[in-house]
């Protein structure tokens, strides 16, 4: 009985995923602005329910006005809502995508069963 040996595709018959380099730009950005300590741990403050700047702030161990900026560059990515009531403003998630992208994160680098305080 002979083996049969499978010769790879060649790279231009590979079935290749839709995109192309361009297609990417949006993607990179948002990536970027994710792409910091502060803003992963608010993310992962409210996939668990809504919080005030000032909570958020007070979470993370910045300044309110700190606090307010990185909640403006994930607003601007489409990543948070906001919600007025009263003189207060609540923040939460508005991409549901962000869940599984934090569970890649906290699986790869937070301590295994890691719990919050």
């Amino acid at each position: 009985m002979a083996i049969k040996t499978i010769k790879p595709k060649s790279s231009e018959a590979l079935d290749k995923p839709a995109g192309q380099v361009g297609d990417f730009a949006d993607a990179a950005e948002c990536l970027r602005t994710l792409a910091h300590p502060v803003r992963l741990r608010i993310v992962q403050l409210l996939l668990h329910g809504r919080y005030t700047v000032g909570e958020l702030a007070a979470d993370c161990g910045i300044q309110d006005n700190v606090g307010s900026e990185h909640l403006r560059l994930l607003h601007r990515c489409g990543f948070l809502t906001s919600e007025r009531e009263g003189r207060r403003v609540y923040y939460s998630v508005a991409e549901p995508h962000l869940e599984e992208l934090m569970a890649c994160i906290e699986g790869r680098f937070l301590p295994s069963g890691a719990t919050d305080p």
